[in-house]
Order: C-alpha cells, then sequence, then structure tokens
C-alpha cells in the first residue's frame, strides 16, 4: 500500500478531488433545521470528535505525515480544508473511508461509518460541521456545491 510518507497534503488532496467523479450524494434543498443541527452536533461528539476534536480542531501538526505514514485527523473548522471540498465529496469520504475513495493504495486512518451511520445522520454532521464556519467559508462552500451541480446536469 502506498502511504502519505513524502506525500504532501496537496497531493492527498489531489488525490481526493480526482474521485470526485464517482460521486452520487445529492445535496437537501434549504437551510438545514435547528433539529438536524442538534442531531449533527450530538452525532460527532460520539463518533467524530475523538480524532477531529471536539472543537472541531483537529489533532496537532495535522499537515504532517505520522510515522505510519497517514496524516492525523485535520481539523473541521475554517482553519483546516474541509470547506475546500464539496459536499458530496465529505459525505463520500465519511461514508465508505478515506482510502476507499482516494484508491490507488492511499492508506488513512479515516474509516468509513457506513455500517454505523445513515446516510441522514452522515449528512446531519455534515450539516453540524458546516454550520460552525464563518459566512465567508460557508458562502465559498455553497458556491462550489453549485457549481458542482450545475457541472452535473
Amino acid at each position: 500500500m502506498r502511504s502519505l510518507a513524502g506525500v504532501g497534503t496537496v497531493a492527498a488532496i489531489s488525490l481526493m478531488a480526482a474521485a470526485m467523479a464517482n460521486m452520487t450524494y445529492t445535496p437537501a434543498r434549504g437551510a438545514p433545521s435547528p433539529e438536524t443541527i442538534s442531531e449533527g452536533r450530538a452525532l460527532y461528539q460520539k463518533y467524530c470528535a475523538a480524532c477531529h476534536g471536539v472543537n472541531l480542531e483537529g489533532q496537532p501538526n495535522w499537515k504532517n505525515p505520522l510515522p505510519s505514514g497517514t496524516l492525523p485527523a485535520p481539523p473541521h473548522d475554517a482553519s483546516g480544508h474541509t470547506w475546500h471540498h464539496p459536499t458530496s465529496l465529505l459525505f463520500k469520504i465519511t461514508k465508505k473511508g478515506a482510502s476507499e475513495v482516494v484508491g490507488g493504495g492511499y492508506k488513512s486512518d479515516m474509516a468509513g461509518f457506513e455500517r454505523i451511520l445513515s446516510d441522514d445522520q452522515i449528512s446531519a454532521i455534515l450539516e453540524f460541521i458546516k454550520s460552525t464556519w464563518p459566512e465567508r467559508e460557508r458562502n465559498y462552500h455553497e458556491e462550489m456545491n453549485r457549481r458542482e451541480l450545475e457541472r452535473a446536469k
């Protein structure tokens, strides 16, 4: 298996972006309800916070490979790169795991939650994460999602 040792964060992100060609995620229409955000927050704390941080801060030195060759869990707040990726990619990584989405022997500690969380629960987690971003990052992300939907037509 290929690890991230010697592979920069930009290269890893490029591999993930290349995997987007097979996305099937369909976004919900309209703003998420307060109940969805609340559910997402609770699910995030239960399933994601141990690696990505209680406050979405990620693990220390998240851009530098660990001795295993994998990258530490990135932050999901505005300081990270989560908002640089369309929701479809974030959904698929959460559902299937980063190694399966990227392919090509990419090695990651991010396991998929397909057998643990429903699609609606994964979506609620992502809506919670997005709800924490400042307006600039939310607007950027929404525009990226809009462009992706336009390309899919």
